[in-house]
């Protein structure tokens, strides 16, 4: 790892064109450019379902998280709702993002991530820029279903970010991304609380004000969905239709010729489709597979090495093919993605449950802090993902290429946080300190592995499946989600949602059990070619 990998163009993989390192302050760079997209695309839609209004909001968390929307004192009492109806508005918003994650993966394998990220991005901002006219709580629970779904663009930022940095360096990127993302939308707990004030100060009523807060993340969010798409190219080889026969170009540009009829690569869906005849298939085939000119490849200075057998099998087994019902039902009942599924539903499930009723807890066991400090704490929760997720991403690639390129190793660390989090969240529901120092001590050391486990996650994906990345990220987003509203139900359900201490236990106790039971696992399907 040298420092100038941080601006400097990287090494490019000669088939697929993925970067092995990230220049992250390079924005000249296509894949700096893509980065930066990636997060803060993200990011703007995180703020839009996270929406605090004013400082006195973020201080009484109602019940919600990033994902499931923050609604403040200001809203609930000009449109007269109850604590239940908000609670209600945050399961439809929650619910809303899971079905949208689900659909956004095979979408993405469709149409390209670019695509389907700046789509959601703009569709997204119409109930957006529509939420000011909501005046009951039918109008609240149609809209936070609307926009929840923005919480689906983690989904192609995940498949987007994979398409443009290789194996080496993809755990890194994809955590950098979604954790930047997460960690991003905390600043609506501090810029939005401040246009609102400002509002208030030039003699606009809080029932005006609160409406035209708003403005501020529609404008940001219409111009990222429109700039990533102008800005940005589908894959580093080009168009998402044309992803084939780039391979198949790729492939012939480095003199490397496949071994199966016809002397072509058996790519999915290679240039030899577009062609009815067999003869003339062959010659189009070699035509389009010349050497490419040097206009083409400008982005290409630095090619890694790899060898034949490398370059065959990246172009057979990790070119996205078309999702199909049957293929997807495949990918999505391998025991792969099973563990995936389940340990991100660990993870993630468990940090979106504990975020909402953090400050509550807090304010419990220590009532001198009051709401404001109890929530400022609360948030430190939410805001260890700038640096722990991206973490939990680099040591998986870390570990991956030191010890000879195992996948065995990024598992094992899945498996490591997964269960490290389940031990301290049982350690801090037994404790159960009524001691300011040991409990935010304990929540956040075990926030580091629950946070670092969803990096870790999105490190081993790209390499299963790789040819349905999409389907596989929407999958394991979405029962990620799944996993908040079942945890959401364990804290409400003990004690009639009072006895955090015993809930958080509980949930470790889930988190244990399900990263041993999948630990046997091996990380990647037998015979699947690519990925390794």
């Amino acid at each position: 790892m040298k420092l100038s990998y941080l601006w400097a163009a990287p090494e490019i993989n000669p088939i697929t064109g993925k970067a092995r390192s990230i220049p992250v302050l390079n924005l000249f760079n296509v894949y700096g450019r893509v980065f930066f997209f990636s997060w803060f695309g993200f990011s703007m839609a995180f703020t839009c379902v996270a929406y605090p209004l004013s400082r006195r909001s973020s201080a009484d968390v109602l019940n919600s998280d990033c994902f499931l929307g923050v609604l403040t004192h200001t809203i609930k009492a000009n449109l007269g709702l109850s604590s239940a109806q908000v609670a209600n508005s945050n399961i439809v918003s929650l619910c809303a993002t899971l079905l949208v994650r689900f659909v956004a993966g095979p979408l993405c394998d469709q149409f390209g991530p670019r695509w389907v990220f700046g789509g959601l991005l703009l569709v997204g901002a119409i109930p957006l820029g529509l939420a000011p006219l909501v005046h009951d709580a039918t109008g609240l629970y149609i809209s936070r279903f609307f926009i929840g779904i923005l919480g689906g663009s983690f989904v192609p930022c995940m498949v987007w970010s994979t398409g443009f940095f290789d194996k080496n360096i993809v755990g890194t990127a994809n955590a950098l991304t979604g954790g930047w993302g997460n960690a991003g939308g905390g600043i609506t707990y501090f810029i939005m609380p401040a246009v609102f004030d400002s509002l208030i100060g030039r003699g606009y009523t809080p029932g005006v004000a609160w409406r035209m807060t708003f403005i501020v993340p529609l404008i940001i969010t219409i111009l990222t969905g429109i700039s990533l798409i102008a800005l940005c190219p589908d894959t580093p080889t080009g168009k998402w239709s044309e992803r084939h026969l780039h391979a198949q170009q790729n492939l012939h540009t480095h003199g490397v010729n496949g071994v199966v009829e016809n002397n072509l690569v058996d790519v999915p869906g290679s240039i030899v489709d577009r062609v009815s005849s067999k003869t003339s298939g062959v010659q189009n085939a070699k035509e389009d597979a010349k050497p490419q000119s040097p206009a083409h490849h400008r982005n290409w200075d630095h090619e890694a090495a790899c060898t034949k057998e490398e370059m065959l099998e990246t172009a057979h087994g990790e070119t996205v093919v078309k999702p199909t019902l049957k293929e997807s039902m495949r990918v999505f009942l391998s025991p792969q993605s099973g563990f995936h599924m389940f340990t991100y539903f660990c993870s993630f499930g468990g940090e979106l449950a504990i975020n909402s009723v953090l400050s509550s807890y807090y304010v419990k066991n220590f009532p001198s802090l009051g709401q404001t400090n109890a929530a400022n704490w609360a948030a430190m929760f939410g805001f260890l993902n700038f640096v722990t997720r991206p973490l939990g991403g680099a040591i998986s690639d870390f570990a991956f290429n030191a010890l000879g390129r195992s996948l065995w190793a990024k598992k094992i660390w899945i498996v490591v946080c997964g269960c490290l989090t389940g031990l301290l969240l049982v350690v801090i529901g037994q404790v159960d300190s009524h001691h300011q120092s040991t409990m935010f001590g304990l929540v956040a050391l075990m926030a580091i592995f629950l946070e670092a486990g969803n990096g870790a996650n999105f490190s081993l994906i790209p390499h299963v499946h790789p040819h349905a990345n999409g389907v596989l990220s929407g999958t394991t987003g979405a029962v990620g989600n799944l996993g908040g509203v079942v945890f959401a139900i364990v804290f409400r359900f003990m004690d009639g949602g009072t006895n955090y201490a015993k809930a958080l236990w509980v949930i470790g106790l889930i988190h244990i059990g399900l990263n041993l039971m999948l630990c046997w696992v091996p990380p990647l399907p037998k015979g699947q070619i690519g990925g390794h």
